[in-house]
């Protein structure tokens, strides 16, 4: 048996490891722990979403979406990537209309409670916070001008 195959039984455990460390802010440890997973189960496309939480994470929302659409290519079923890349694409805000939509899908389309809670957790987040209208206050540009600030008297 090969030293490898020795560590295939920690597959799971190395991915679930690297996301609490993203979770964590701990970014290097959530990249080996990501590496050392891809290196076990090189076909397996869960490492690839590890990478893309850590982009999302850090607010790189488009490499964070083409991390999720490579996996998306490559699974087209895949829920939990799905989700992620309807949350970082309904971050941006010309783009909140078609994240929400990938977000619904996935509600719908998961058997996963967590991702379903994902999901809707992101929708609310969605419609209360990215698609709220500014209030008066922080719509009306500023017209009047300040006066420049003066030095301490001499």
């Amino acid at each position: 048996m090969s030293k490898l195959q020795t560590y295939k039984d920690d597959f799971v455990l190395l991915l679930e490891t690297g996301f609490i460390a993203a979770g964590q802010t701990d970014e290097d440890a959530a990249k080996k722990l990501f590496r050392a997973a891809q290196l076990l189960s090189p076909q397996n496309m869960l490492p690839k979403v590890g990478y893309g939480y850590i982009h999302l994470l850090k607010l790189e929302l488009k490499q964070a979406c083409k991390m999720f659409e490579e996996v998306l290519k490559a699974e087209p079923d895949n829920q939990m990537a799905k989700a992620l890349l309807g949350l970082s694409t309904s971050l941006t805000i010309k783009d909140a209309d078609k994240g929400e939509k990938l977000l619904e899908e996935a509600m719908k389309g998961s058997k996963d409670p967590y991702i379903k809670n994902m999901a809707q957790t992101g929708i609310e987040f969605v419609e209360k916070f990215v698609k709220k209208q500014p209030t008066p206050v922080q719509g009306q540009p500023r017209t009047e001008k300040r006066a420049p600030k003066k030095g301490p008297k001499k």
